[in-house]
């Protein structure tokens, strides 16, 4: 089956997951996914996430994380779709949450954070909100 949006169900499944408090949840790989998985854990939203490599092109096993009875990810938010494109320039990188929370920007110098983009100095795609 030919899937239109990998990011949307890459974060659909971890979004469902955390609200079903699974230890951990598996997604097909790519680089753009290991990425997203890299800031999620450097943000401390996810507790790690390995490349397991099978006969075709591998699963990111993501380990999410809790405090307590409480999940760590409230809620993720998928913004630029295949159908509709939001770009943002340097210095109109939104604030989630106010300040709270982060989305996840693929600029020309790879993927970041929005506060990691505006203090490099580039926009980009915002791929997503997490809180």
């Amino acid at each position: 089956m030919n899937m239109t949006d990998p990011i949307a169900d890459m974060l659909t499944r971890i979004r469902n997951g955390a609200r079903v408090k699974l230890p951990k949840v598996d997604i097909p790989a790519s680089r753009l996914k290991s990425e997203i998985a890299r800031i999620l854990k450097n943000e401390g939203y996810i507790a790690n996430f390995k490349i397991v490599e099978d006969a075709h092109q591998g699963n990111i096993r993501v380990f999410l994380k809790y405090v307590g009875a409480e999940r760590v990810i409230t809620d993720l938010q998928r913004v630029s779709r295949p159908g509709c494109r939001i770009y943002c320039g340097k210095g109109e990188i939104p604030r989630v949450y106010g300040g709270l929370g982060i989305n996840i920007l693929s600029t020309s110098r790879g993927v970041m954070t929005g506060r990691e983009a505006a203090r490099t100095g580039v926009g980009g795609e915002i791929l997503c909100n997490v809180w």
